[in-house]
């Protein structure tokens, strides 16, 4: 096989590594089978319990089909919408909240659970994770986390220390099945480093230290770097005695290159004739 033949990349993209390509994407009519399912087994638990309390009563009840349901759910997506945006939610979380409770309604009828009932938990739930999250992130910043992780890392350690159990499911699912497999052993190591670390040394410092070192900084700063010390008056000197050394050296270069355009040597002008020579 030739080496300038191009190979194939075997890594997966991104989102197929996710959950939802692997456990919450569906086909149109996997869809329609799973909300009709659904439906036609909540109609029969509530028909059946409706004519165990007063036979012939469910005659009367007109229950709702799954088209029904998914009409409510939909308007309670809008809702959401406007609650995010009455409260300036972030665009993170309008749309987890609104994913979350799309992937309810997957397992769960309106009939047994009202949307009006679970928009309220759905952002709030999110945005306080978002902001816990946000919170370790931002104490991540007082320390040397970026300096030695990536971005990707930090955010990773900062989901896992908001949400543990969420964060250990989202890394199962992305480390290799095989127990041997390197980022298996090493990714959660990772974490634990990094989440210790924040935790650690993630706080403002104490002022009465932060005026203690600067009282003693006051005493031990470089005397070369303060404006009028002895030692800053003698520097400046020994650097305007080296400019001056080297603007005199640029001069007399300038000097020699116009008195002697060519740099024509000695040896060069033993060799040339001297017609102006009268000797006979």
């Amino acid at each position: 096989m030739s080496n300038d033949e191009p190979t194939i990349s075997l890594k997966r993209p991104l989102y197929e590594s996710s959950t939802q390509f692997r456990n919450w994407r569906f086909s149109p009519e996997h869809l329609f089978s799973l909300r009709t399912s659904l439906n036609a087994a909540a109609v029969d638990v509530i028909r059946n319990t409706l004519e165990s309390e007063k036979p012939g009563s469910s005659e009367m009840v007109s229950f709702l089909s799954a088209d029904d349901e998914l009409l409510l759910v939909k308007l309670y997506i809008t809702k959401i919408t406007q609650l995010c945006g009455h409260f300036r939610f972030p665009e993170e979380v309008e749309a987890t909240a609104i994913t979350y409770l799309k992937r309810f309604y997957l397992k769960n009828t309106v009939m047994d659970w009202h949307p009006k009932n679970n928009i309220p938990d759905s952002p709030q739930d999110t945005k306080s994770l978002y902001e816990s999250a946000l919170t370790h992130i931002r104490a991540s910043r007082l320390t040397d986390a970026e300096l030695i992780y990536t971005p990707s890392q930090i955010a990773l350690t900062a989901f896992s220390l908001a949400a543990p159990e969420l964060a250990s499911q989202w890394l199962r699912s992305k480390v290799p099945a095989d127990p041997l497999a390197l980022t298996t052993t090493t990714l959660p190591v990772l974490v634990d480093a990094l989440a210790s670390l924040i935790m650690t040394t993630g706080q403002p410092p104490d002022i009465e230290a932060v005026r203690e070192v600067d009282r003693r900084l006051k005493l031990c700063k470089n005397p070369e770097k303060i404006v009028g010390s002895h030692a800053y008056l003698a520097k400046k000197a020994e650097e305007e005695k080296k400019a001056e050394e080297k603007r005199c050296k640029k001069a007399s270069e300038t000097v020699k290159d116009i008195q002697d355009p060519f740099h024509s040597t000695a040896k060069d002008s033993r060799g040339l004739v001297d017609y102006d020579d009268d000797d006979d």
